[in-house]
């Protein structure tokens, strides 16, 4: 019982995940050009998840990370994200072999300019 209301939270928490990024992406504006950041290289077994997190900035400064390039979903989709501690973590899923890259921006709310940049390079591999 106790592991159907766990799938069941997770399947809510993904759709809402999916919703709420298709409205955002919808009305917020591009993430302009990126300022230099680190760039994290990650080697992932085709069907594992993985994730990567972000660390969180106060509210109180606006400043938001946003997805800024679209990801390859044939090498990694998507799956959801949750404020844990002082990160934001994303969950993906490796679905494909081959390299894509992960990009966010941060920006102060849905805005175009972005002040740091984190890149994730994974490559897929077989199992």
């Amino acid at each position: 019982m106790r592991g159907s209301r766990n799938l069941r939270f997770a399947v809510a928490v993904a759709a809402a995940t999916g919703v709420l990024a298709s409205a955002a992406t919808a009305s917020a504006p591009p993430v302009g050009p990126l300022p230099a950041g680190p760039v994290v290289v990650m080697r992932v077994p085709k069907g594992n998840l993985f994730s990567v997190a972000l660390a969180s900035r106060s509210t109180s400064t606006g400043l938001v990370w946003r997805g800024a390039h679209p990801v390859n979903n044939k090498v990694a989709v998507p799956l959801w994200e949750a404020d844990v501690g002082q990160s934001v973590v994303l969950v993906y899923r490796a679905v494909g072999l081959g390299t894509t890259t992960i990009v966010y921006g941060l920006t102060r709310g849905e805005t175009y300019k972005a002040y740091a940049a984190v890149r994730y390079r994974v490559t897929v591999v077989t199992p």
